[in-house]
């Protein structure tokens, strides 16, 4: 097993309904178009599938999907909502699992590529990638610029979430390139709040470029969001499309 933390049942099972933002019509329509572009009359591969936030819907649109999910617990939930024959899951690490075929697309959305605690396991989940794709094949990665311009001399905390339900803020190790997200999030029955934390290994866009070439991809495109928008140095985030050679 790789360094990726487990989520456990409880984390699971709430799930969906603390990111329910995430599985909105503004926010996974223009994904689903992007992936959908992307896989054309193949089958696509998810990393890190999670409950099927994306994989599930981009399933009904027609696309072949299969996923791999570190924790059985959020496997389970996604099987409420669709079955094997129709959505196959294997538990394993994103970095090591290997499942039968090959795919047009593989890819890993909203940060999960972070789970992997150490550089040399984010270059494996590169080679991976490349192992399950066919010739031509894409693989996609969302991720999150990271914050370190907000992050001033001295202070070791940037909050990223300020709001009536939710409190969020990462902190930094700039040696290891770890940061751990925490989470105070309050309960709707009686008002207290719950704690929470995640550890993360940060990387930079072109980090995610020589891990891609190292795994004999080449980088097509970069741009700051499932819309295509540009990608600049201001933007926060970018959706990242490496090739495998023809």
């Amino acid at each position: 097993m790789t360094s990726s933390e487990l989520w456990t049942r409880a984390t699971a099972d709430r799930y969906d309904a603390e990111e329910g933002e995430m599985s909105s019509a503004a926010v996974l329509g223009p994904t689903l178009d992007f992936l959908a572009g992307l896989a054309g009359d193949g089958r696509a591969l998810e990393f890190a599938i999670g409950t099927g936030r994306v994989g599930v819907p981009l399933r009904e649109r027609g696309v072949p999907v299969v996923g791999v999910e570190l924790s059985e617990h959020m496997a389970a939930v996604l099987r409420r909502k669709v079955d094997e024959d129709r959505l196959p899951v294997t538990v394993g690490d994103m970095a090591t699992t290997v499942v039968p075929g090959e795919f047009t697309l593989v890819y890993l959305v909203y940060n999960t590529i972070t789970n992997l605690l150490t550089q040399d396991e984010q270059v494996e989940c590169f080679r991976n990638a490349t192992r399950h794709l066919a010739p031509g094949g894409r693989f996609v990665i969302e991720l999150g610029v990271p914050p370190l311009r907000f992050l001033p001399p001295g202070q070791v905390a940037v909050p990223f979430d300020v709001s009536e339900r939710h409190l969020g803020f990462d902190t930094f190790d700039l040696v290891e390139q770890i940061l751990v997200s925490h989470h105070f999030t309050r309960d709707a029955d009686d008002g207290g709040y719950r704690r929470g934390s995640s550890r993360h290994r940060y990387a930079w866009p072109a980090e995610l470029d020589l891990m891609a070439r190292i795994a004999g991809l080449a980088l097509e495109r970069r741009v700051a969001d499932w819309n295509g928008t540009p990608f600049t140095q201001d933007s926060t985030k970018h959706i990242s499309v490496w090739c495998k050679p023809i």
